[in-house]
């Protein structure tokens, strides 16, 4: 009987700490209306309007950035500040950028307590805050932002702690949770979508930047290096003499004096004659265009000779060749190494035993973005992670998987509109991309011709994907080792009716769109054959 009694007592105390667990501090999860409960900032410059809105194709209602190119400014007092002591101090909150992130943040700062008179509705970007945590994107920025505002306790000013290589914000339109935990021994991780992507401390001075802690020591900055201080490690040595026999003048290269004449070379064949089958446009006018000339082909008779045209002899190196003489390098007698000014003691370095975090007052989402789409859900403040998880499982999760599950049918729909296999679709992407090498320009047409039959016709793919390999192998040989060049594009005017140009309306075009015609012109000009050589 005394042991049923133990038992039942065991369960009940393990049923109140579950309890005790399973609840966070605050949680906000959108499914009302947010009138009355968040205060949007009436600043002049927060124009932007927040809605009550479901996110795309669920029934989960968030917070919706509705407008592009605006201010938002919004907050939520707490019934009582966070603080965070000797337990662990939890941030979660999801995010879907349903039309992408371009240039914008998508993130939360946790406020400290104001001072008197602080009203919500004057909430700016000049409000204090403990916190600032999540997504940011534009430009060369793209990073979920942590930065801690943490107080000197020298001086008394808040600085911003700005975490060193935070993880890249997620580059699709799903749902995702960004959770941060704050723990007692002054660890801190980033954890998104329920995997760690970042793990801390806040007293290393690699992982925040500036450091929590400022160095014991400094430079002297009244520390000068003397004149006479050489960091040379190795000088010229002065001893040394140019030897008598050293020939600056000589050349690198010299004629091959041992070279022969291939036997079958056709001294009196050029490289290229004029193409028997072209002919003059119709519409060719010698007096605006000037003398008509057939274009070049390659000679055919050179094409089993070891080469036409007038022979000589190639080149080789020069044995006698040294250059330019320098007088060899010895170690300096006089190095003293790189110099350094000395160290001294830092007057503003103190000691820290853990971070000093600001208790947190409210949430606050203050942010300017060029997207609209940006829906807030879930947002979670916890002093245990498995609670978050436990929010995660339950409130993230079936979303997101149901909208993978929505764009792996969706691209799966597309490929079969075009007729294309995800491996189809994969290899003439890549063959797309083949094409735009540079010295594959001369089978530039070819190619994408080739690529654009086999997207019709899905059952060509192995085939054109040889086909486009061997020009590939091809192109690659006759750079490497020589050999017939591609036939060059015959002038435009040879092979195309001639267009009438009209006449010039004073426009001279913006400097970029004359640099593109320059490249395009470049590009369809044919090249110069350089005369083989026997190696």
């Amino acid at each position: 009987m005394e042991g049923n009694r133990i038992s039942l007592l065991l369960l009940l105390i393990g049923l109140i700490s579950t309890l005790s667990t399973s609840m966070p501090t605050f949680y906000e999860s959108f499914d009302e209306s947010f009138d009355g409960r968040w205060i949007v900032s009436e600043k002049d410059d927060y124009q932007g309007v927040w809605k009550h809105s479901k996110s795309e194709g669920h029934d989960d209602y968030g917070l919706l950035v509705s407008e592009k190119a605006r201010k938002y400014a919004i907050v939520k007092e707490l019934d009582k500040p966070v603080e965070f002591k000797d337990g662990e101090l939890v941030l979660q909150f999801e995010t879907r950028l349903q039309n992408g992130l371009e240039c914008g943040g998508a993130y939360l700062k946790y406020l400290r307590p104001q001072e008197a008179g602080w009203k919500p509705k004057e909430f700016d970007n000049e409000a204090p805050y403990s916190i600032m945590f999540g997504p940011d994107k534009c430009g060369s920025t793209n990073k979920v932002h942590f930065i801690l505002k943490h107080k000197n306790p020298r001086s008394g000013e808040f600085v911003e702690h700005h975490l060193k290589y935070p993880p890249s914000v997620p580059s699709d339109k799903l749902t995702h949770v960004y959770t941060a935990i704050l723990k007692p021994n002054n660890d801190f991780v980033v954890v998104i979508d329920g995997e760690e992507k970042k793990k801390a401390n806040f007293l290393s001075e690699d992982d925040f930047e500036p450091p929590l802690i400022p160095a014991a020591t400094i430079p002297d900055p009244d520390d000068k290096k003397p004149e006479d201080w050489d960091e040379r490690a190795k000088i010229p040595d002065p001893d040394a003499v140019k030897p008598d026999d050293w020939d600056e003048d000589a050349p690198m290269e010299i004629e091959d004096e041992e070279a022969v004449k291939p036997e079958g070379w056709l001294d009196d064949e050029p490289e290229e004659i004029d193409d028997p089958e072209a002919t003059k446009p119709e519409d060719w006018d010698e007096e605006e265009d000037g003398e008509w000339e057939a274009p070049k082909i390659d000679n055919p008779k050179c094409e089993e000779a070891p080469g036409c045209g007038e022979w000589k002899r190639p080149t080789k190196r020069n044995p006698a060749y040294k250059g330019k003489w320098h007088a060899p390098l010895i170690d300096n007698p006089n190095y003293k190494g790189i110099w350094k000014p000395r160290q001294i003691s830092n007057p503003d370095h103190f000691e820290l035993e853990k971070p000093n975090v600001e208790p947190i007052a409210a949430i606050g989402i203050e942010i300017w973005t060029m997207q609209d789409g940006i829906l807030f859900d879930n947002i979670l403040i916890a002093d245990d992670a498995k609670v978050a998880e436990q929010y995660r499982e339950k409130a993230w999760k079936p979303k997101f998987e149901a909208e993978k599950e929505k764009e792996k049918a969706e691209e799966a729909a597309l490929a079969a509109s075009s007729g294309l296999s995800g491996f189809q679709k994969k290899v003439f992407d890549l063959l797309y991309k083949i094409a735009d090498v540079p010295f594959l320009d001369a089978y530039k047409i070819k190619i994408i011709d080739a690529i654009e039959k086999g997207e019709k016709q899905p059952n060509l793919t192995i085939g054109i994907l040889v086909a486009v390999l061997l020009v590939f192998l091809t192109a690659i040989s006759r750079v490497l080792f020589g050999g017939k060049k591609p036939t060059p594009a015959p002038p435009k005017a040879a092979t195309e009716t001639k267009e009438a140009v009209p006449e010039s309306d004073g426009n001279q075009g913006t400097s970029a769109e004359n640099e593109d015609e320059n490249e395009k012109e470049d590009a369809a000009a044919p090249r110069q054959r350089r005369s083989r050589r026997e190696t």
